[in-house]
């Protein structure tokens, strides 16, 4: 680190994907970067979020494929959940992809500013008493598990994300506030270790962003995983009983359970950081900038879950990129948010990019849309897999694809492959005469866009 202080050609507030992501694409730029982060380099995503909880549901895949190895001819016995176990494989990777990081922003165009940094002028930063100047400026703060108004989290039994991912055994009961990407993955994994879980949501179905198809599938699944949900009523009140919680529901249903994970989304992390007082706009909390992600102050940009929208690392990741080729000078092609892939990591798992059916209908008008559904069923590798669910894509009659969504074991996977059709404004002709290897699940995209494809074929027969 080079001494306390200074002047740099950017200055960021927040070392996650977002901040960490402009740091190395504006060093690689010739700029010199100040990133300053109170807590460690990573952010959420790495010691909070998406690489401990997918580490988790690994090992809860890896749960399920025990107990159920006897109808692949494996006679395997599941004898239990080692929490500790579980816990030291989560710590040793988030513990090997950090060490990595730290070894790449150890570069001579980034000083890394350890401490609680506050915007205190349109170009500086103060962290500690001392002040680096920027001339441009940053903001990655992210974000924080939300809880609801009157709704204590104790870290005992009324958890956020982070006590869960922190837990020392396997809960005998547990209660999942919120159906959304992070309930669904924590009922997930709970239920293959061996918990009892329900799923609360005032929403009226699970995974309620997805296509409504999608949902549908993802709610038989768990119903057949036996995880129970309670959908369209809202949560009222917990409270403590002498074994856990006692959930409150509008309509005066309760459920009990062991623990309560509070899974309701998170918030922008933008409070007291001198943001207002230096003139950035903010609605609810969030950080509002053009499609370019400047704030309309100074120098200022914004990057990541400060920003509305999908709060997904990969976003953050990209945007930092952008923001740091904007004031490079190069001009970065402006990112289509409906262009970036979404992944739920549960069993079954969901992956989808662009439009639901429900909004491409929206957008171009109803009878301007058509779509197709091809069955995994259909699929060989998936039938090796033992897995359901289905392929639907969304297209505009004559038109290219808008809407790419999967559910089903291992659809993560394709979504690299969905989000380039998406991206490049795929018509289902050109998707159709490319070759797709045998046996994969990506077939099932092949198969799909062969489908549709071959339906104005056979019409003009």
């Amino acid at each position: 680190m080079s001494q306390p202080g200074g002047t740099f050609d950017i200055v960021i507030l927040g070392a996650g994907s977002g901040g960490y992501a402009a740091a190395l694409r504006a060093a690689e730029l010739n700029l010199s970067v100040a990133l300053i982060d109170k807590a460690e380099l990573g952010g959420t995503c790495l010691h909070r979020g998406c690489i401990p909880t997918k580490a988790l549901l690994h090992a809860a895949e890896v749960a399920d494929q025990t107990r159920e190895s006897e109808q692949f001819g494996v006679k395997a016995d599941l004898v239990g959940i080692d929490m500790a176990g579980v816990n030291a494989y989560k710590d040793g990777v988030v513990g090997r992809l950090y060490k990595g990081l730290q070894g790449l922003l150890k570069q001579p165009n980034i000083t890394v500013v350890q401490g609680a940094g506050k915007l205190v002028a349109q170009d500086t930063v103060e962290v500690d008493g001392q002040r680096y100047t920027g001339r441009n400026v940053v903001l990655a703060t992210g974000s924080y598990s939300r809880s609801l108004p009157g709704l204590e989290v104790d870290g005992q039994r009324v958890l956020t994300s982070e006590h869960a991912l922190k837990l020392d055994r396997v809960p005998s009961s547990a209660i999942v506030l919120g159906g959304g990407v992070i309930g669904v993955e924590f009922a997930s994994v709970w239920k293959s270790f061996g918990a009892d879980v329900t799923i609360l949501e005032a929403l009226p179905r699970l995974v309620a962003a997805e296509d409504e198809e999608i949902s549908k599938a993802v709610e038989r699944a768990f119903r057949k995983r036996k995880i129970n949900f309670k959908v369209g009523k809202p949560f009222e009140k917990v409270e403590h009983t002498e074994n856990g919680v006692k959930a409150y529901l509008a309509g005066g249903e309760t459920v009990e359970a062991e623990i309560l994970l509070v899974a309701v989304g998170r918030g922008p992390t933008t409070k007291d950081l001198g943001y207002e007082q230096q003139g950035i706009t903010l609605d609810r909390g969030f950080v509002i900038t053009n499609e370019r992600l400047h704030t309309g102050v100074g120098n200022i940009y914004a990057v990541g879950d400060i920003v509305p929208g999908l709060q997904l690392a990969h976003r953050g990741f990209q945007q930092g990129i952008f923001v740091a080729e904007e004031i490079a000078g190069k001009n970065p092609a402006v990112i289509d948010e409906n262009g970036i892939p979404r992944v739920t990591y549960s069993d079954p798992e969901v992956a989808s990019v662009g439009l639901t059916e429900a909004r491409a209908k929206e957008q171009y008008g109803a009878d301007k849309i058509s779509t197709y559904n091809y069955n995994l069923g259909g699929n060989g590798k998936s039938q090796i897999l033992k897995t359901a669910g289905f392929v639907k894509l969304v297209r505009v009659n004559d038109g290219p694809v808008v809407g790419v969504h999967m559910v089903g074991a291992r659809m993560g996977e394709l979504v690299g492959e969905a989000q380039l059709i998406y991206n490049w404004e795929a018509f289902p002709e050109e998707v159709a005469q490319l070759v797709h290897a045998h046996p994969t699940q990506n077939e099932a995209l092949g198969e799909a866009f062969l489908a549709l494809a071959g339906k104005p074929l056979h019409a003009h027969s």
